[in-house]
């Protein structure tokens, strides 16, 4: 009873309080000695795979109203399911999941079953379901929300084809151009890719995009830092006074009360060093957009890569 309680280590702590001296692999080897108990054939069947190693899969049939497992074998065909349910009639109800072999197998086996799935396979469904359906709307999407309130015009509120004409909107406007012009065909993604030149995913983005201006990369907003309020400062000391030395000018912050790193300053004023203000520090390491496999790839400058 210890051993079956508690296992091998707890269940030789148990008998030490009776002043039984048992070690754990005593207790393993009387557990083992015992008979299985009887499996009686369940009215509601949980059928499963599981991994045993790499792509090596086995079975599993648990009794879904005490939840004990029943049988466990190497491999999930549909002839060893259909085999044990003909050696086990009476069962009513097999909960799987959407493998084909698992329904072949259970119609063979016992075809006045009702075969259903389980709530972790049918939200596992549901949510991919879900996401294949957004992905092929997804230029339909924007058609559905109500109209904006009309912004004041300025920088900021142009449209997508009025933003400043830049190499990279050219170069997703010309792969865009070329992606459709071979998917829309009707071959195939990765037929698409050995054609162009491109790898399939690059290919993948381009042929779900609706249009051209969904696949040019979005400079992020810059964050507020606690380097801001001395920016001023920075910019009057460097270009006014003519200190060039990060590690001044961050002891000088100091004593005004910046509380930063060292490594902050030195990253603002490294635009300072080619001639740009100190807010285009994040903004020079974005506005370059190579091709999906740099420009140094001969194959893709036949798309007109710059």
């Amino acid at each position: 009873m210890a051993g079956l309680l508690f296992a091998g280590r707890g269940g030789a702590r148990l008998p030490q309080i009776v002043n039984v001296t048992l070690s754990r692999t005593g207790v393993l080897l009387h557990l083992m000695r015992m008979p299985l108990p009887s499996a009686t054939t369940p009215r509601v069947l949980g059928v499963d795979d599981f991994a045993l190693y790499a792509h090596v899969f086995g079975t599993l049939l648990v009794d879904a109203d005490t939840r004990l497992p029943i049988a466990l074998w190497a491999g999930r065909g549909a002839e060893q399911l259909a085999a044990w349910l003909r050696a086990h009639p009476g069962v009513e109800v097999v909960c799987r999941d959407g493998s084909l072999a698992y329904r072949q197998g259970i119609t063979d086996g016992a075809p006045d079953a009702v075969q259903v799935s389980d709530r972790f396979h049918l939200w596992q469904g549901l949510s991919k379901r879900v996401v294949e359906i957004a992905a092929a709307h997804r230029g339909c999407l924007p058609n559905a929300l109500p109209d904006p309130e009309p912004a004041p015009q300025g920088p900021s509120a142009r449209a997508p084809s009025e933003r400043a004409d830049t190499p990279a909107r050219r170069h997703a406007k010309r792969l865009f151009e070329a992606v459709h012009a071979v998917t829309d065909t009707g071959r195939s993604i990765n037929a698409a890719a050995r054609e162009l030149g491109l790898g399939w995913r690059t290919v993948r983005k381009y042929a779900q995009a609706a249009t051209w201006d969904e696949c040019v990369r979005r400079t992020r907003p810059r964050r507020p830092t606690s380097l801001d309020p001395y920016m001023e400062y920075l910019r009057l000391r460097w270009e006014k006074e003519g200190e060039h030395s990060a590690t001044v000018l961050h002891q000088e912050l100091v004593t005004e009360g910046y509380c930063g790193h060292y490594q902050r300053v030195k990253t603002a004023v490294a635009p300072l060093r080619r001639g740009l203000p100190p807010d285009q520090a994040g903004r020079c390491r974005t506005t370059h957009m190579p091709g999906p496999r740099g420009p140094e790839n001969p194959r893709a400058t036949h798309l007109g890569e710059p």
